[in-house]
Order: structure tokens, then C-alpha cells, then sequence
């Protein structure tokens, strides 16, 4: 199953990143490298997000990945959520529907 993780940023977000980025950067890749996160990034003008797509068997990996986040632990998301995503068409759908 496919999941999206949803961030919302604290206003002053990028004058804060920097301090935990490094931190955050090798905790994403780690998880990619493991097949789980597949992409994720920030939401662009303006800065005030991320989404984050997973590939995992229940949203637990994902929540184990927000705890463990730097940006979460320090206060520069104020806001997350996960939500599943029933992916239908593509190479790497979970669910593929063709017609």
C-alpha cells in the first residue's frame, strides 16, 4: 500500500532548517534506501510543507518515521498526517486497474 505523509511548516521554517537538515536528510535517505520512501519533498511557493510518499504494509512505518524525525522533534512541523493511497495506474501501482 502506498501512503502520503502531509507536513505543515511552522512560518520561519526555512530561517530554522538548517540546524537539523543534515539530521533529517539521512533519516529520508535511509528509508529510501530501504524501500520505503520513495519521494518526498518540500511544497513550493510557498514553503509551508511536505508531502511524502511511502510504500508500506500498515502507516506504523510512517509514524515510526515521524518520531523519529529531527524537523518533527524540534518543532518545525506543527501539524501531520498520513493517509493511504490507492494507487490504480502505473509500473508501480498497488493496486492496477486496467480496463
Amino acid at each position: 500500500m502506498h501512503y502520503l505523509l502531509y507536513y505543515h511548516y511552522i512560518p520561519d521554517y526555512l530561517q530554522r532548517r538548517d540546524e537539523f537538515r543534515k539530521e533529517h536528510l539521512t533519516l529520508a535517505w535511509k528509508s529510501h534506501e530501504r524501500g520505503e520512501l520513495i519521494l518526498g519533498g518540500v511544497i513550493d511557493d510557498p514553503i509551508d510543507g511536505a508531502v511524502l510518499l511511502f510504500k508500506a504494509d500498515s502507516p506504523q512505518l510512517i509514524e515510526t518515521f515521524v518520531e523519529s524525525d529531527p524537523y518533527v522533534k524540534n518543532g518545525l512541523v506543527t501539524d501531520w498526517r498520513i493517509r493511504p493511497w490507492n494507487t490504480v495506474v502505473g509500473e508501480d501501482a498497488t493496486t492496477p486497474i486496467r480496463e
